[in-house]
C-alpha cells in the first residue's frame, strides 16, 4: 500500500513538473539571426577614378563595362541576397559583410534594388588606400542590429612602406540587444604565389587579433565576430596559429575563436575552386563566448550558400561558381565566391 502511494505522490510531482516546464516554455521565444559574408566580386560602377587600376571597369576598358552590364549585376547579386531569407530569418541576415566593392554609391543602388529594398539595410562603408580602389563593407538590419561606433585599421607593413591593401573594418553594435563587433576583413591576395604572400596574411590576422584584444581590453564580455575573404583556409597558419581560431569547440576559451569553416572544409564543401582544388576563403570566426553560454546570443550552425543558380551548369567550370566574366567574355553571371552565413539564437522572455 505504501509503495502504492509513494509511486502516485511520484507521478503528481512529475506531472506538476511537466506543467511547469511547459508554462515556462511558453513563455519563452526563440529569435534565429543570421550573420553572412559575401565577396561580390568587382562591384564597380562604370566611372574611370582610379586611372589604369579602374579602366578595366569602364566603357572604354577590356571589358566594356557599361550601364547595362552595371544593372544586371546590382540586380544579380541583389536576388542572391534575397535568397539568404528562410523560414528561421524571413528578413534575411542581420548584418552582411561585404568585400571587393568600389565605393558606398554601389552599395546603395544595391540595397536599393527591388529584390531587398524592403528590409531597408543600412551602409557602414569606408574608402580604403587599396591600389585597386576596392573596399570592404558592412550592410545591417535596422530592426536587428544598432551601430554604435566603426573604427578602420590600416595594414602597415613596415619592411613594405609602399604595401597597399583593404583596411579592417570594425563595426561594434547591438545585435538584438547584446554587444558584438563586428571585423569585416579582405586580407591581401595570393598573387604572386600562396608561399610569397604569406607572411602578408599573417600580418593582417595578427591585425585582427590585436583589434579583438583591444575590443576586450575595453569590454570583456562583448562578442566578435571576424568574417572576410582571408584569402587562406582555416588550416593555414594565418587563421589556425596567428589569429587562434579552433577547429573543436571543445578547444575554445572565452577570448579565444571558434571556426566552424575548419569541418565544412574538411568535407570537401568550399567558397572558391581553382584549378579544381576548392578552398574557404570565405570565413565567419566567432569568439568563445557564443558557444560557452556566456553570451545570451548562441551560435547555431554556419553553412556555405552554394545555391545551385550561383553554379555553373556545364563547360569547363562546371560545379564551380557562377562568375560575372571569364576574362573579358560577360557571362551575366553572380560571383566567383559563394556566400557563407552562420546563425545564431538568442532566448526572449514574452
Amino acid at each position: 500500500m505504501k509503495r502504492i502511494i509513494i509511486l502516485s505522490f511520484a507521478l503528481i510531482i512529475l506531472a506538476f513538473s511537466v506543467i511547469a516546464q511547459n508554462e515556462q516554455t511558453k513563455k519563452k521565444e526563440i529569435l534565429v539571426l543570421g550573420a553572412a559574408f559575401y565577396n561580390l566580386e568587382n562591384l564597380f560602377d562604370t566611372i574611370n577614378n582610379n586611372g589604369k587600376y579602374d579602366l578595366e571597369f569602364s566603357p572604354n576598358g577590356p571589358k566594356k563595362w557599361d550601364s547595362k552590364k552595371y544593372w544586371s549585376k546590382i540586380d544579380n547579386m541583389a536576388y542572391a541576397i534575397s535568397k539568404m531569407a528562410s523560414k528561421t530569418i524571413p528578413m534575411g541576415p542581420a548584418i552582411i559583410g561585404v568585400s571587393e566593392i568600389e565605393n558606398k554609391s554601389v552599395l546603395e543602388d544595391l540595397v536599393n534594388n527591388k529584390h531587398i529594398k524592403k528590409w531597408q539595410l543600412q551602409i557602414v562603408h569606408h574608402d580604403s588606400p587599396d591600389r585597386r580602389g576596392i573596399d570592404v563593407g558592412l550592410l545591417y538590419n535596422p530592426l536587428y542590429f544598432q551601430v554604435l561606433n566603426v573604427t578602420n585599421h590600416y595594414l602597415d607593413i613596415k619592411e613594405n612602406p609602399d604595401f597597399r591593401t583593404r583596411d579592417q573594418m570594425c563595426v561594434t553594435g547591438l545585435l538584438a540587444g547584446e554587444k558584438v563587433s563586428v571585423i569585416v576583413n579582405h586580407w591581401p591576395s595570393r598573387s604572386g604565389g600562396e608561399k610569397r604572400s604569406r607572411s602578408l596574411r599573417e600580418a593582417a590576422a595578427a591585425l585582427s587579433k590585436h583589434i579583438a584584444d583591444s575590443l576586450w581590453n575595453d569590454d570583456p564580455n562583448q562578442g566578435i565576430i571576424i568574417m572576410g575573404d582571408l584569402n587562406d583556409d582555416p588550416f593555414n597558419k594565418s587563421c589556425a596559429k596567428v589569429l587562434g581560431a579552433k577547429k573543436k569547440k571543445k578547444d575554445v576559451g572565452e577570448h579565444g575563436f571558434y571556426n566552424p569553416f575548419w569541418k565544412t572544409l574538411d568535407n570537401g564543401i568550399g567558397t572558391l575552386a581553382y584549378r579544381g582544388v576548392w578552398n574557404l576563403f570565405d570565413q565567419i570566426i566567432i569568439s568563445g563566448n557564443f558557444i560557452d553560454g556566456k553570451s545570451s546570443l548562441k551560435y547555431l550552425k554556419n553553412e556555405v550558400l552554394n545555391y545551385v543558380f550561383l553554379t555553373n551548369e556545364n563547360g569547363k567550370y562546371k560545379g564551380y561558381p557562377f562568375r560575372t566574366f571569364a576574362g573579358t567574355k560577360f557571362l551575366n553571371g553572380y560571383s566567383d565566391h559563394y556566400p557563407t552565413l552562420v546563425f545564431f539564437t538568442k532566448e526572449l522572455s514574452k
